[in-house]
């Protein structure tokens, strides 16, 4: 009987103290649908053109470089002198957008260190893009 009472009380406890402390035990990994802060706002949609030749795009001029376009919700990265691939920015664990970093190839979200691949067959929703005249256009 004791045994019992003792492996129930070790399951029950941490989560009626958690809350009692007001510690959210199910919502820290999760998002809310539809939350609009800057963080987590929803995806955009429709086609986006970008002037390659602006100062704020200066870092897709060199392979490897790479932007976190906050104004359109997309994570941009030079993967080679004629391909620019477009990325959703929301994190697919928490729906943040503006943590990222980016070193060996892989996207690293700084809320929880979640990180992907800078492949389109990743987490990360990957749009198709085309540059023509110093322009990117990515489709969404």
């Amino acid at each position: 009987m004791e045994n019992k009472r003792r492996i129930f009380l070790k399951q029950a406890c941490a989560p009626v103290l958690m809350a009692a402390l007001g510690i959210p035990v199910l919502e820290a990994c999760s998002k809310e649908e539809g939350s609009e802060d800057s963080g987590t706002s929803p995806t955009k949609s429709g086609p986006v053109t970008i002037n390659l030749s602006n100062a704020q795009f200066s870092d897709l001029g060199n392979v490897g470089g790479w932007v976190n376009y906050l104004a359109e919700n997309l994570l941009l990265i030079r993967i080679s002198t004629t391909e620019i691939r477009a990325f959703d920015n929301a994190c697919p664990h928490q729906g943040n957008r503006d943590g990222w970093s980016f070193a060996d190839n892989t996207f690293t979200c700084s809320y929880h260190n979640n990180s992907y691949e800078n492949s389109c067959s990743g987490s990360l929703r990957c749009y198709s893009t085309s540059i023509a005249n110093g322009i990117l256009t990515v489709s969404r």
